[in-house]
């Protein structure tokens, strides 16, 4: 099943490896941003499955974009990409409820591996919430 992915990094070189990434081994969907306010108006707009965010970009970081994501739309999973990775950052990360937390440079099938695991949580939770809808009718 194709899933749509968004991907928010102020690199454009990084934006353009994710999405030859992604897009080269899966059949998800995938659009870029590099601008933060910008991927906050694609939410509102589209419907994602997944976001990946690199957590340090000017104007919001990407904690700050999972915490206005959340306002948006609760049950959308993000995943933080940094190169500034400490494990009190990931912690923290973590805690607040990020699906996952990466530390760059990342390996093609680590970070494969991580999307399609984030991915198909979130498919389980959508079948348990339609299941309960049903049963309780």
């Amino acid at each position: 099943m194709a899933e749509k992915i968004l991907v928010v990094d102020d690199e454009l070189d990084m934006l353009m490896l994710l999405r030859m990434i992604i897009e080269d081994n899966t059949d998800h969907e995938v659009e870029t941003t590099n601008n933060p306010s910008e991927a906050l108006k694609m939410v509102r707009e589209n419907d994602f499955d997944l976001v990946i965010s690199d957590l340090k970009m000017p104007g919001m970081n990407g904690m700050e974009l999972y915490d206005e994501i959340k306002e948006i739309n609760p049950d959308l999973p993000l995943i933080v990409v940094t190169a500034y990775g400490s494990l009190e950052t990931a912690d923290e990360a973590m805690k607040k409820g990020v699906a996952d937390f990466l530390t760059k440079p990342f390996r093609k099938d680590g970070i494969l591996f991580t999307i399609n695991r984030v991915l198909e949580l979130a498919r389980v939770k959508r079948e348990n919430i339609e299941l309960r809808k049903k049963l309780s009718a």
